[in-house]
């Protein structure tokens, strides 16, 4: 059992958002809750220096990446693909691999958990890393397609927490200025 205990790092964790794209995001039924989280990992990662890798899934059909998910990226492209796991794209696995060798933890949110969420963390466990997913910053288009997603990812040894148990263990403590940063956002 305790082999399987660690403490969640920032400096050792990058945050995957998956397609949380506007043609798509209207079909999700918890998509205020969705984006609301992935924004707030996304300022969380940002204020903390946490490596922040983004998708969109056949940008010319399902559309670009919502504007306040764009907005958290900054200069940061999204990466398109085709594939439903990010580790079967090209470029996209290139990206991560290309990320400081100290990191061995992806954190995911975004959309479908039962398709690109669920297929991007069994590739990524199967090269190695800790695979968490934030459960209110993911979803599917139903609601048995979503629990059965997280089911199985817990099933196949990813991490399911909340937006704010990854927040906070990332922090460690109160009173830091990513805390102070970060307060307003997790208030």
């Amino acid at each position: 059992m305790t082999e399987n205990l660690y403490r969640l790092q920032s400096e050792k964790s990058a945050l995957v958002v998956i397609d949380i794209q506007e043609r798509m995001m209207p079909a999700i039924p918890a998509r205020d809750e969705v984006i609301k989280n992935s924004v707030l990992l996304m300022k969380a990662a940002n204020i903390m220096q946490v490596p922040v890798v983004a998708t969109t899934q056949y940008l010319p059909r399902i559309g670009p990446l919502l504007p306040e998910v764009r907005a958290e990226l900054g200069e940061r492209a999204a990466l398109d693909k085709v594939e439903f796991s990010c580790f079967a794209n090209g470029a996209i696995n290139d990206a991560i691999k290309q990320l400081p060798k100290a990191i061995n933890t992806l954190i995911i949110c975004g959309v479908e958990t039962h398709i690109c969420v669920y297929q991007t963390v069994l590739a990524g466990l199967m090269n190695g890393y800790r695979m968490w997913v934030a459960a209110d910053a993911v979803n599917s288009r139903a609601e048995l397609n979503y629990r059965t997603g997280l089911e199985r990812i817990r099933e196949i040894g990813g991490v399911v927490a909340t937006t704010e148990m990854i927040v906070y263990e990332w922090l460690q403590k109160a009173g830091t200025p990513a805390f102070k940063e970060l307060l307003p956002y997790i208030k």
